[in-house]
């Protein structure tokens, strides 16, 4: 029985991929665009050519949106082999509830003709911020959207599961590992656990766009910028 219930998962799972596929090349052009809050900046970085330095690409993006509290720090290549303590320390972070981490998820139950990420409320994929140490908690999340959208769409039609690597990293720009909320590829709404914004001291790490690049920033003027919604989607 648990062999064919292994089995099922992983058909789901590959039909999921090709649903997730054919429902990206279909996204209108404009839909790929940077977040509205760095469209200009990012713009200026569009010439900046494959392989230069992301730091530099996203420290401009953080700067010229008025973000002055963050720091990038470069990781060994066996960081994620290491304990959360080890990699607190290696970071300097305030504790381990202080290192976070920005996952993709996508709504499997979307209507048919949800298949971007235009309507914030009802958008096919989310960005999610959560701790390490946390335990996330998808059924917070889709009673929020439901009531965000007036309880007007049934709540069967919000299910959120994590999105494929491939699906996230297109989505992004980003691959596994170096997820972060800055110089997105595509315009995708971000929500934060808040448990985060709860933190003292209020600056939290997590990924910085390169696997071994990670960026701590200051809570308020992550919230202040990237504009999340804040979810208490989580628990300990």
């Amino acid at each position: 029985m648990e062999a064919e219930l292994a089995e099922l998962e992983r058909v789901q799972t590959l039909i999921l991929q090709r649903i997730s596929n054919l429902e990206l090349s279909s996204f209108p052009q404009n839909s790929l665009s940077v977040s509205s809050s760095v469209r200009s900046s990012d713009a200026n970085c569009s010439q900046i050519a494959d392989g230069d330095d992301i730091e530099a690409r996203l420290s401009a993006i953080l700067r010229s949106n008025g973000v002055r509290d963050f720091s990038f720090k470069r990781v060994p290549s066996d960081y994620y082999d290491w304990s959360l303590e080890a990699r607190r320390d290696s970071l300097g972070a305030a504790s381990v509830d202080h290192l976070c981490k920005s996952i993709v998820l996508v709504n499997t139950q979307a209507p048919s003709d949800i298949i971007d990420c235009s309507d914030c409320k009802n958008s096919k994929y989310y960005i999610v911020v959560v701790q390490y140490t946390a335990r996330f908690n998808a059924e917070t999340v889709k009673n929020y959207l439901y009531m965000l959208n007036d309880c007007k769409i049934a709540k069967k039609k919000f299910n959120l599961r994590l999105a494929p690597e491939e699906i996230s990293a297109k989505l992004t720009g980003y691959e596994h590992n170096a997820v972060t909320c800055i110089g997105l590829k595509t315009e995708i709404p971000v929500i934060l656990d808040e448990a985060i914004v709860r933190l003292n001291p209020d600056f939290f790490w997590l990924g910085g766009g390169e696997v071994d690049l990670k960026l701590g920033i200051k809570t308020s003027e992550f919230i202040k910028f990237v504009k999340p919604f804040i979810v208490g989607c989580s628990s300990t």
